[in-house]
């Protein structure tokens, strides 16, 4: 499997940006542990230690980033790989923060990859985006072929509770799961104003979240499961062939995560054979 090729930001932008930051993680099993074996970082991007509130066998990484806040012009590279029969979930301590652009665009590039037997998680908390945010997001996996995903993401368009709307700006994103060689997920879109507010859009609502499994096909009553979930025209799960989605609208970012983790709590034993928790970091 080839090495993740954006490891670091693009040096053509480098000029213009107001923070270049990158971070390169790597996890590898050893014995019963799952290690983690590269760390690597520049500008304002950590991971601080490795925890194992579960056990050795899963390595746990949170992801920082110190100053807190996205500003226009800033560009965030991150990258994790796994190696054969590694298992490692990645969160972060907060909320991401994607502020007014002041005429630059934000870019986040995301290159997550598991080699043989491995299960990568991605549960980053929920992601803010101030009005007027111009953003470019880019999330790419890239698994063998008996390797698993399991990722979820929360996207909250402008602070409702501080009552300001998403009236301006674009939230452009790019998103692919490669398994095997075979591309399995593509989506692309933007997230405008116009967008929001259209039936064929997010129909007026401000939060969209939305959990991504891939391997093996999830059994009929944990299927049933998560679609008792919720009783909400706004939320769907569909089981494609190795590929789960689950999906919700709505306004509220606290139910979107309760729902996710629900959700996540489901999936997350029939497709990687490990007992669900309350991640700790979500809960702070």
């Amino acid at each position: 499997m080839p090495d993740c090729p954006e490891r670091q930001p693009d040096p053509a932008i480098h000029a213009s940006a107001a923070w270049q930051a990158s971070l390169a993680l790597g996890f590898t099993r050893d014995g019963a542990v799952t290690r983690l074996t590269r760390r690597e970082h520049a500008g304002p991007l950590r991971v601080q230690k490795p925890l194992y509130p579960e056990d050795p066998s899963v390595c746990h990484a949170i992801v920082v980033h110190p100053p807190g806040g996205v500003v226009g012009g800033d560009q965030l590279a991150i990258a994790a790989r796994l190696g054969p029969d590694a298992h490692a979930l990645l969160t972060t301590p907060g909320a991401a923060k994607w502020y007014r652009a002041n005429g630059r665009v934000s870019r986040q590039r995301v290159h997550l990859s598991a080699e043989s037997g491995g299960a990568l998680e991605w549960l980053p908390q929920e992601t803010i985006f101030y009005d007027d945010a111009h953003v470019d997001l880019e999330h790419h996996v890239t698994l063998a072929l008996d390797a698993a995903y399991l990722g979820c993401e929360i996207l909250c368009l402008g602070r409702r509770a501080s009552g300001e709307t998403f009236a301006s700006g674009r939230v452009r994103q790019t998103t692919s799961v490669r398994r095997g060689g075979r591309l399995l997920w593509w989506e692309q879109g933007a997230l405008t104003p116009a967008v929001l507010a259209s039936p064929l859009g997010l129909a007026g609502r401000t939060v969209c979240a939305s959990l991504l499994a891939v391997g093996t096909v999830l059994p009929a009553p944990e299927l049933a499961a998560l679609r008792a979930l919720a009783d909400d025209p706004c939320y769907g799960v569909t089981q494609m062939k190795h590929v789960l989605s689950v999906r919700w609208l709505g306004d509220d970012s606290e139910a979107a995560r309760e729902l996710m983790l629900a959700a996540w709590r489901i999936v997350r034993p029939a497709l990687l054979g490990r007992a669900a928790f309350d991640p700790r970091s979500w809960r702070t």
